[in-house]
């Protein structure tokens, strides 16, 4: 199965989880499932469409800020892998991955929601 994802890839979610999260939960196959519904649920939170944005920005210079949104994404897709078998990792280790994961997402997507920050990356790019 192909990555589906805009800015949120499988690369950047296994990056996240580790080498003993589930196989299976790991796999492609199986991060595509929460991969669109985290990055509408993002453009949701935001109330701005990151998707699209993200889709019409190619050019290379733009990289360093649209790392908040890879990030942002992988994160929220790596504890949905991470919660799919946490005995895999360790219950104990699983809870304070996601702890972790929980707190970047809260974070960046405070600082998305912030239509300065929206501006100044529209503007950017």
């Amino acid at each position: 199965m192909a990555d589906v994802g805009i800015f949120t890839k499988n690369a950047d979610i296994l990056a996240r989880v580790g080498a003993n999260a589930n196989a299976t939960a790991k796999a492609t196959a199986a991060t595509d499932v929460y991969v669109l519904n985290v990055e509408s649920t993002i453009n949701a939170l935001t109330r701005f469409n990151w998707s699209d944005w993200y889709a019409d920005v190619v050019d290379v210079a733009s990289v360093d800020i649209k790392g908040i949104l890879t990030e942002t994404g992988a994160s929220m897709c790596a504890i949905n892998v991470i919660n799919w078998d946490m005995d895999a990792i360790g219950r104990s280790v699983a809870e304070s991955m996601i702890t972790v994961l929980r707190d970047v997402v809260l974070r960046n997507l405070q600082i998305l929601k912030n239509t300065n920050v929206q501006t100044f990356m529209d503007e950017e790019a």
